[in-house]
């Protein structure tokens, strides 16, 4: 079979319509001219024989089944026509992939996007972190996504941030009272600052039922606060209160980070220490859809004592101390309840006066030495 049947043949395949006519043509003229360079430029005498008895063969009709049409050889070339077009799209792939390589799914090369990144959530707080939270992509809270361009959008949702530790016996109590005095101290932070309830402005009374009734100085002193409010007897000093005439929660989800700990008391007893921060998306109910971020930060030490030993009441948690950090909130109105400010808003407290702090810092320590002026916040 010399170089010319051989194109030939080539070009009656390309007549599949499977197969796109251009590459066809390409493959047959590339074939034809390696076959020609290849062939030898004067035939032998014996092949000058064979051609010559194939050409009376097929001048009677006895060409053997497959020699330009049977189904053997299409199959064959077929098979390589189509390995040749899929070459050509892998190619395409591979070019387009390494571009763009967002448009292969599943990120096959494992560098994940940035919004990707910010949108993990953080793996649990196990220690006092040692700085504020990295500064996130300018972006602002909508209904939509009212955590935009928030530390908090990678935080745990409501009462998911708030994990117990593992218990232990301690300070001479079993395992069971450590696992009481953490669980209810779980439940206090729960009622106080993420049930629907106490956010509307309710009376928080799951939260207070939590509290020692012979403690007086703080359940008292909280019983107070929710009746009458005032400088002195502020609710907002343990529970998170908006006036639900003024503003409402954008969605039912509030953020949260922290942790808890806990250690032998003075007291025959077992003191959990608590630290969270608490992030809630407000908008306003007259119709606007600014929305705005209040942040509140609370400490709170609290201990379960042997009632064999100290006059409390079993089942009851007593306040060793509470310390708290409000921001975004109006300042000097003691009305009971927590007044974000907004940007289209006329701010309705003086001016502040105190210095600027980041909300979202858990590395600052709160006590009785920080600075508890009137201040601003460089991010809400």
């Amino acid at each position: 079979m010399n170089g010319l049947s051989q194109a030939l043949e080539l070009t009656h395949v390309s007549e599949d319509p499977k197969i796109p006519d251009d590459v066809w043509e390409r493959f047959a003229r590339d074939s034809e001219r390696d076959i020609r360079d290849s062939a030898p430029k004067e035939p032998s005498a014996r092949a000058r024989e064979v051609t010559e008895r194939l050409r009376r063969q097929e001048a009677r009709g006895e060409l053997p089944e497959g020699w330009r049409t049977g189904p053997a050889g299409q199959q064959k070339k077929s098979r390589r026509g189509l390995w040749g077009v899929l070459g050509v799209a892998v190619a395409v792939v591979v070019a387009v992939v390494a571009v763009k390589p967002s448009l292969v799914p599943g990120d096959p090369f494992g560098g994940g996007t940035s919004s990707e990144a910010v949108s993990s959530p953080l793996p649990e707080e196990t220690a006092a972190p040692t700085a504020a939270p990295s500064a996130e992509a300018s972006a602002i809270p909508t209904l939509d996504d009212p955590f935009a361009g928030s530390p908090a959008m990678r935080w745990a949702d409501g009462a998911a941030g708030i994990a117990v530790p593992q218990a232990t016996a301690v300070g001479g109590l079993p395992k069971a009272k450590a696992e009481q005095a953490l669980e209810l101290t779980r439940k206090l932070l729960v009622e106080s600052n993420l049930a629907t309830g106490t956010l509307r402005g309710e009376h928080p009374k799951a939260a207070l039922d939590v509290l020692d009734p012979v403690q007086k100085d703080v359940r008292g002193r909280m019983e107070t606060a929710l009746s009458k409010p005032d400088r002195k007897h502020d609710p907002l000093w343990m529970f998170s209160r908006f006036n639900p005439e003024e503003v409402r929660l954008v969605g039912d989800v509030v953020k949260t980070r922290g942790r808890m700990t806990f250690k032998a008391g003075d007291h025959a007893s077992v003191v959990v220490h608590a630290d969270y921060t608490f992030v809630y998306p407000v908008v306003q109910t007259n119709g606007s859809t600014e929305v705005t971020r209040t942040i509140i930060r609370r400490v709170l030490d609290v201990e379960i004592s042997d009632p064999a030993r100290y006059r409390v009441t079993p089942g009851k948690l007593t306040v060793v101390n509470w310390d708290q950090d409000v921001n975004n909130s109006a300042c000097d109105v003691y009305d009971g309840y927590l007044h974000p400010e907004f940007a289209s808003a006329e701010s309705t407290g003086p001016a502040p006066s105190g210095p600027t702090k980041d909300p979202y810092d858990r590395s600052r320590p709160l006590g009785p030495n920080r600075d508890e002026s009137c201040g601003t916040v460089s991010r809400i």
